[in-house]
C-alpha cells in the first residue's frame, strides 16, 4: 500500500519544514511531494533538505499544480495539505482511514462545524466567503458538506487518476467537491480542528478576486452540470421582463383596440421568444449532460478493471 502527500507550495518557507517534519513522524512510510509554484523564497530547498520530493509547477495557481500532482504522482492513496501549517499534521490517519476500508473515495477535513476556524481565522470576510460557498452548493447539489474549499483532503487512486481538473487557481477544492457530488463518489468528512498562519506568513489567497472566481466556477458547473434548473431559472427571469415590458401594451390594446406602443411589443415579444428558446436549449443540453454521466460511468467500469 503506497501512500503520497501532496503539497502545493508557493514562498512556504517559514512553515514547509515542520510540515513535512509533522507528517514524516505521524505517516512514516508515505513519500511526501512538494510542488513548488515559482516561489520566490527558499521553500523548494527547504522542503528538499527534510526528504520531501520536490518538483516544479511554471503554471501559477493551485488548480494548475493539483493536475500536474494528480497527473503524475502514482500511489494507492493520496492526503492533499496545505504548507502553511494551518492543518494538524494528526488528522492524515483519520482522513486515509475511510479510504482504506472503502467507506469513501474522497475525505474532507471540515475546518468549520467544530468552530476553529471561525474562533482562528483572522482574514476579512473568509468564514462569510466559506458559508457562502457552503449554501450556495448545498442548495444547487442538493447535499450537506459543511467544508467545501478546505485544502485538507484524502483521495483514493480511483478519485484521483478519473478526475478532470480544469480551474487553474484556488477554485479547485470547490470543482472537487462539485464533481464528486454530481458523478456519486463517495464522500466522508472528518472534522478537524484549525490554527491560523503563524507571524510573519501571508495567506496567498485573496479574499475578494479569488472569492469572484469561486463564485464564477459555482455558476458555471451548475450550468454544466445541471443545464436544465439553470436555463430554467434565467429562462423565468426573461419571461417576467417579457410580461413587465408587455401589460402596458396589453392594456392599450384592451382600452384602444389598437397598438401605438409597437417597440415595446417587439421587445415584449422577443423576450418571451427567448425564453422559450432557453428551456428549450436546456432541455437539449440536459440530455446531452444525462449521455455524458452514462458515458463517465462506464468509464469508470473499465477504470476499475484496468
Amino acid at each position: 500500500m503506497k501512500i503520497a502527500i501532496l503539497i502545493p507550495c508557493y514562498n512556504e518557507e517559514l512553515t514547509i519544514a515542520k510540515v513535512i517534519k509533522d507528517l514524516h513522524r505521524v505517516l512514516p512510510d508515505a513519500e511526501i511531494y512538494v510542488y513548488d509554484n515559482n516561489s520566490k523564497d527558499k521553500t523548494a530547498n527547504i522542503a528538499r533538505e527534510n526528504g520531501a520530493i520536490v518538483r516544479q509547477e511554471p503554471r501559477q495557481g493551485k488548480g494548475n499544480v493539483v493536475r500536474s500532482m494528480f497527473r503524475d504522482v502514482e500511489a494507492d492513496y493520496y492526503i492533499m495539505i496545505d504548507g502553511d501549517d494551518t492543518y494538524p499534521a494528526e488528522f492524515a490517519s483519520e482522513l486515509l482511514e475511510p479510504l482504506i476500508s472503502g467507506e469513501a473515495d474522497m475525505t474532507i477535513g471540515d475546518r468549520l462545524s467544530n468552530g476553529t476556524y471561525r474562533a482562528e481565522n483572522k482574514r476579512p470576510f473568509h468564514d462569510f466567503g466559506n458559508n457562502l460557498v457552503k449554501s450556495l452548493i448545498g442548495r444547487l447539489f442538493k447535499n450537506d458538506i459543511n467544508d467545501i474549499m478546505t485544502g485538507y483532503r484524502g483521495f483514493n487512486r480511483y478519485f484521483v487518476k478519473t478526475m478532470p481538473i480544469l480551474s487553474g487557481g484556488f477554485e479547485i477544492e470547490t470543482e472537487m467537491s462539485i464533481h464528486a457530488l454530481d458523478k456519486k463518489f463517495l464522500i466522508k468528512e472528518i472534522p478537524i480542528t484549525y490554527r491560523d498562519r503563524p507571524e510573519g506568513s501571508t495567506s496567498k489567497l485573496n479574499t475578494y478576486s479569488d472569492g469572484i472566481r469561486v463564485l464564477g466556477t459555482i455558476l458555471t458547473l451548475f450550468k454544466d452540470f445541471k443545464p436544465l434548473p439553470f436555463f430554467s431559472i434565467v429562462a423565468l427571469v426573461t419571461f417576467l421582463l417579457g410580461v413587465l415590458v408587455g401589460l402596458p401594451v396589453i392594456s392599450e390594446f384592451i382600452q384602444l383596440h389598437y397598438i401605438y406602443k409597437v417597440p415595446s411589443a417587439i421587445l415584449a415579444l422577443g423576450l418571451v421568444l427567448v425564453s422559450v428558446m432557453l428551456v428549450l436549449n436546456g432541455l437539449v443540453l440536459d440530455t446531452l449532460v444525462k449521455m455524458n454521466r452514462k458515458d463517465y460511468e462506464l468509464y469508470l467500469n473499465r477504470y476499475r478493471y484496468l
